[in-house]
This record gives structure tokens, sequence and C-alpha cells, in this order.
């Protein structure tokens, strides 16, 4: 079930013992992302957090903060009103492998993946709750609410400044109208501008390329809060021209209302707890960062495009949802591995041989992928690693490691034995040239780089192996089970530890 509005999801995260409240006033710099951290490494990503007074420069807020609130794969699923990540997992998988029916029971299936599909398309509204109180500004000055009066948090020793780290950046392409929503840090430079961090590759910049080289101002609506989905949709790895608010809508299994911002062309969702408005202008640039990334490490100062804002937008009684990112695992890792999970079937539906996919921590997101295939014919593993380094932000993924079908990709130890026990270094290793991420410090060179793809399958004739591939050490299954009932009599023998 969908959520009205972010306060109602905390709630049930209250409700659940999911959630924390903080009464106690906290710094905003650096206090919150310190008590943040080490919550967020507890065993399972520990407990969402509400501020309910933080501080901005000593002074208290008017507006409660919460953070980690995807933290945890339990918190993920009651983000998208599902028990189980898996039940996104299989409608995916539905809607992928539809055919025409057969009979009435099929086509009573295709009714319900048919009302997912109504479900997805978006409302227009003329009214919503973002818009009970409207800020508008203008170049005399006016309206004295400004970024101040928002805890936004300024979160590791040497960062730029405060940045807004979970905003839902809504954009539109001039020549097509299509929109775009991604989710690109923000630092604040004074109460009406920010920068805009969205890196080379990303659709923000696409659109923004366009505006550029038609000389023409560029629209951006900024929304925090609503109904968690949207942000699940803004870091999802969706297709390139595939609607995140579409998906939201199939995700939430409701239609998203939207409403049209006041002071720019276009429309954002009506549940929304805050919507920052205005515009980039061609051109102009301002150094940003740095900022301590999910790399671990600080990203350095580097120019971005510049945000100015003309109104803010936001709910009476508004809570401004906030993340931080630094070593892993921390709440991003969640909500990476949920991204994986649900889109692992439009995956295997370009590749059918893949049976899983992890992208775990250490790597910090597409670092590292561990991926495991049914293979059938020599070199099927480079196959996939060129495959995946062609879809989307994959071409990020800076090490691919595929094993077995009969490997766990989850279980990072079992990966690493069989990388270990089934490669030669030199037959089994790939090089690939490929843009890099942006914010990886690895490189040489900004932006450009290598990447590395380990073939740790079981070698077929063909693949330069000339001898029998060996048989994996295993027990007889009647054996393991009779010792299973002789181990538990013994446990029971031996009581407690």
């Amino acid at each position: 079930m969908a959520h009205d509005t972010f306060s109602s999801f905390l709630g049930t995260l209250e409700r659940a013992g999911e959630l924390l409240r903080i009464a106690e006033p906290t710094a905003t710099e650096l206090e919150i992302t310190a008590l943040s951290d080490r919550e967020m490494k507890r065993r399972g990503g520990g407990k969402a957090l509400l501020f309910e007074q933080p501080l901005v420069d000593g002074r208290p807020s008017r507006f409660p903060l919460a953070i980690n609130t995807l933290g945890s794969e339990r918190r993920m699923a009651m983000a998208l009103g599902i028990s189980s990540i898996d039940e996104l997992v299989s409608r995916m998988t539905l809607l992928l492998k539809a055919k025409p029916p057969t009979s009435f029971g099929q086509a009573l299936s295709m009714l319900r993946q048919g009302m997912d599909l109504l479900n997805a398309r978006p409302k227009k509204v003329r009214s919503g709750p973002c818009k009970e109180v409207i800020h508008r500004f203008d170049p005399d000055g006016g309206d004295p609410f400004s970024l101040a009066d928002l805890p936004i948090l300024k979160c590791w020793p040497k960062d730029g400044g405060r940045f807004i780290t979970l905003p839902n950046v809504h954009t539109r392409d001039p020549d097509t109208g299509t929109r775009n929503l991604g989710m690109y840090r923000m630092q604040v430079f004074d109460g009406r501008t920010t920068g805009m961090h969205w890196q080379v590759h990303k659709v923000g910049a696409r659109h923004g390329k366009r505006y550029y080289e038609r000389g023409e101002r560029m629209p951006v609506a900024v929304c925090l809060g609503g109904d968690p989905s949207h942000t699940f949709a803004a870091t999802a790895p969706l297709p390139d021209g595939l609607d995140e608010i579409l998906f939201s809508g199939f995700a939430r299994q409701r239609p998203v209302e939207l409403i049209r911002c006041e002071s720019v062309d276009l429309e954002v969702p009506s549940d929304s707890d805050f919507v920052l408005e205005g515009f980039v202008l061609p051109g102009e640039t301002r150094a940003e960062g740095p900022f301590g990334d999910h790399t671990g490490f600080y990203t350095p100062v580097d120019d971005y495009p510049v945000f100015h804002l003309t109104a803010i937008t936001h709910r009476k009684q508004a809570v401004y949802p906030a993340t931080v990112v630094g070593a892993p695992p921390m709440e991003d890792f969640y909500i990476g591995d949920a991204s994986v999970r649900v889109f692992l079937p439009v995956f295997q539906m370009n590749f059918p041989e893949i049976m899983d996919m992890c992208l775990p921590a250490e790597g910090v997101f597409h670092n590292l992928v561990f991926v495991s295939i049914r293979k059938q014919y020599p070199w099927q593993a480079y196959k996939i690693m060129h495959g995946l380094w062609g879809m989307g932000q994959m071409m990020f993924s800076k090490y691919i490691i595929v094993v077995d079908e009969d490997c766990d990709v989850r279980n990072t130890s079992e990966v690493l034995f069989r990388m270990c026990a089934n490669t030669d270094p030199q037959r089994d290793t790939t090089f690939v040239k490929s843009p890099c991420d942006a914010l990886d410090h690895g490189p040489t060179e900004p932006n450009i780089g290598s990447h590395m793809g380990i073939d740790a399958t079981h070698k077929l004739p063909g693949e330069g192996y000339h001898r029998g591939w060996p048989d994996r050490i295993t027990m007889d299954p009647a054996v393991t089970e009779r010792v299973s009932q002789l181990a538990a009599r013994l446990d029971a023998a031996r009581g407690p530890a």
C-alpha cells in the first residue's frame, strides 16, 4: 500500500519498532552524521532516526529531520508497502514475461497485471499538500524564508558546506518533453542558490546540455520527502527513456498525483514535503565540493551548474529527509541492493543465462559485481561481462566476477573461493577501456579508465584448459541426512552454549 505522506511512512516504521525518536537537540553540523553513521553500521542497518530538534548553527529548526529510513531490507520493503522486496520482483517478472492468455485464469492474471500498469500512469491534480505553504522569491528580496530554514546537513569535517543529500530532481528534455527524475547532491552556496551535481553521464546533464545549446534557462524542481517510492524510483537503474514517475506508480500500486509548480513549468508529486523550484542558467558553473562520498573518500572540488531558487513550497507539518554517505555499509547499500533485485528480471530478459546478481557493500554500488550464470558454451562469461558493461549505469562496474550457477553470489566468501580456485589470472581476466564514475578517484584521468572482468566459472573445451575439470567435494546426501539427525541429538545433549 502506498504511503499518503512521508510522516505516515515514519509512523508505520515507529509502530513496527523500526524508528527511534531523538528528542535531544542535535547539531546538523557533523553530530547527526556521527550518530547516524554509528546506527547505519549496526547489524542489519540499525533503526531509522527521527531528530525532533535538529540545530542549525545552534538554532532549533522548525522542521524535524528523518534519516536512515530506507537503511535495511525490511524498511526498504515497508517503504514500498510490501512485506518483502521479492513481491515487487515477482510483479516485475510477471510483467516482463506476460503472454496472450489461453484460459480464463490467465486472463484474470493479465487483468491484475493491467491494473499495475494502470496504476503506473500519473494523475494530474490542481491542489495538493505540498502547496500548504508557499514562499515566492524575486530579485528584490521579498519573502525572508530560505534554505537556511531547513535542517540541511554538513556531513563530514572537510565538506565544502552543507549538502542536500536526498533530493528528487525533476527535469525535462526541451526537445521531446520527456521528463526525468534523478538524484544529484546539492551543495548550499547561500539561502537561494545551490550546486547541481549531475555528472556528465547523467540524464539531467544531458537535458541541461540541450538547454545550453538552445541558449535557454533550464527549469528544475527538487522534491524532498513524500512517498518513499519516489526516492526509490529516482535512484533505480531504469533503462534510458523509461519514466521514473511511471515506475513509482507501478511500485506503489497507486497513480502518482502530479501538480504544477508555482514558478516553473514542471509537474511534481503533490505529496512532497518540500518542493524547491528554480532554474539553471546556460554555461553558469561554480566550484562544488569537497564532499565525503559513498566511496569512503572525499570527492574533489570541481565545477558544476548553479541552481537558483524561485520558490519553495512545503507542507505545514513537513519532515526533512536526509541521508549520509561514506565508507560502507550505509543506507545507500540497502537502496542499491533492492534496486539490483528488482531489476534482475530486466537483466535476465536480455541475458537468460543469468541466475543471480549481487553488488556487495564493499564495492560501493557498481565498483564490484558478482553474477552467476548457467554456462553452456566457451567464453560465455565474457559475453555477460561485455553485455553488462553496455547497460546504462552498469558501464561504471569496475570489476565483474562471473561464477557458475551453484555459487551463492550473496556470499562474498564463496565467490572469492571460486575466484581463487577456478582461475588462471592471465587466462581468465580481461581489461576494457570505458567511461568511469566521476566520483572514482582511482583512474589517472577523471571520467575515463579501465574495467576488469574475471571468469571464475568452470572451464570448457575451447577455453584454453587442457585437463579434465575436477569434481567438487560433496558429501553423500543420505549420509548428510543421517549425520544431521545425530548432530541434533548431540546438540540437545550438550545443552546451551
